[in-house]
């Protein structure tokens, strides 16, 4: 493998080359035959495709420029990078100033960008201000996720990277879920259990702190290197390679190639006898194709009209006018991602209701509410833009970004 890699340059090199005398002499001939400029993808292999995608990205960009500019034409508006926009205004509620940022993007107009979470450290313990994220991720843009435990820094809700489910719902509160061709927000439900040859056994989280000592959790190599403490009646049981390792009143040691269900004896007992254990996690929604999951709660919007779900979803304590941080999509999928500062004079901060006329002025389709107050946090090519009530914004559990990926070669 070594040898390969080593002579790759090389030969991509001389391929080069020879392309381009390839290309140089279909040029000579053109000059002196009078081929048609057509012609010309037959002899260098170059598809007049190529062109006409390139030309429809530009009068994609030139669209999107426009629509910024008259949507937001009395506010200050500045390029981030191509497809991402970033305003900043002051709106007046009751004669008392909100200070907003929002960032906009387009990735249809540009193939390197990507939008995904980020939690702070490998596992799921742990917190680190926005500024830490962002520079490992390389990002453009940053804004803070979705709940999470401040004693530990667990999220608190669904969080899916890169396909893979590292938390599981709190509440089945709403959610957006990220695809290669735009996005979609739901209320998302956990539909897992551990199948045996003895049955299926239901299972309520992964990942998840307790709720309720009848619930049986499972938990992965991504919650730490322990399981959490048994709860009454309970017990804990050790699964690596899909068959049951040992059992225990007491926390276990999570092996990497397996995970430990931690629940009411009653229930795990009577599949201690099976000879193979398979966890099998499904999301309802079913979201074909989805490669990221936030959570967040209350909805702002749904399919273009305000609806907040407050009570529902059991997020009544996050009422009240407060720092706010919110995201959502328009019908043409350009993302929105806002922050509202508050609780000082020269920012009071947003009801959840204001929250939501907001986005659904800004052009939201479907719009939800993310963590705020202390951890409303947007940072944008460097430096955090709006002014959190603790300079850089407090350590955080995990983050929205917006990236580049760089391997996208440009067409």
């Amino acid at each position: 493998m070594d040898t390969l890699i080593l002579q790759r340059p090389q030969a991509e090199k001389t391929a080069t080359s020879a392309a381009g005398i390839g290309i140089a002499l279909c040029l000579l001939l053109i000059q002196n035959s009078g081929i048609m400029a057509n012609d010309i993808g037959g002899l260098t292999g170059i598809s007049p495709e190529i062109n006409y995608i390139k030309d429809q990205k530009i009068k994609q960009e030139q669209v999107f420029n426009k629509e910024i500019t008259n949507k937001y034409k009395n506010y200050s508006v500045s390029d981030v990078d191509k497809g991402v926009k970033h305003v900043r205004m002051t709106k007046y509620y009751n004669g008392k100033p909100v200070r907003i940022n929002i960032v906009e993007v387009s990735q249809g107009i540009n193939d390197e960008l990507i939008v995904e979470p980020a939690k702070a450290s490998g596992k799921l313990f742990g917190r680190t201000k926005i500024s830490n994220i962002a520079n490992r991720e390389n990002a453009l843009v940053a804004i803070n996720g979705g709940y999470f435990k401040p004693e530990t820094g667990t999220p608190l809700g669904t969080l899916m990277i890169n396909k893979k489910i590292y938390t599981g719902p709190i509440y089945d509160r709403v959610a957006i879920g990220f695809f290669d061709d735009g996005y979609n927000m739901a209320r998302v439900q956990l539909n897992a259990e551990i199948k045996t040859n003895l049955g299926g056994l239901k299972i309520d989280n992964i990942n998840q702190p307790r709720m309720l000592s009848t619930h049986v959790i499972v938990f992965t190599g991504d919650w730490g290197k322990v399981s959490p403490k048994t709860p009454k009646y309970g017990i804990q049981a050790v699964i690596q390679n899909g068959k049951l390792l040992k059992t225990s009143y007491e926390p276990c040691e999570i092996p990497e190639d397996g995970y430990v269900i931690v629940g009411p004896e009653s229930k795990i007992k009577p599949f201690l006898s099976s000879k193979k254990f398979n966890l099998d996690v499904k999301m309802s929604p079913d979201w074909k194709g989805v490669n990221h999951i936030l959570s967040g709660g209350p909805y702002l919007v749904k399919d273009g009209e305000v609806y907040v779900d407050m009570t529902e979803e059991k997020l009544s304590s996050v009422g009240g006018r407060n720092p706010r941080t919110a995201i959502g999509y328009t019908k043409d999928n350009h993302l929105i991602m806002l922050t509202a500062d508050g609780r000082e004079g020269a920012s009071i901060g947003l009801t959840l209701n204001e929250l939501a006329k907001l986005m659904k002025q800004l052009g939201c389709e479907n719009a939800m509410n993310l963590d705020g107050g202390g951890s409303t946090v947007m940072y944008i090519n460097g430096r955090v833009v709006n002014k959190p009530a603790i300079q850089g914004g407090i350590p955080l559990s995990h983050t929205l970004v917006v990236r580049k990926d760089y391997r996208i070669s440009k067409l």
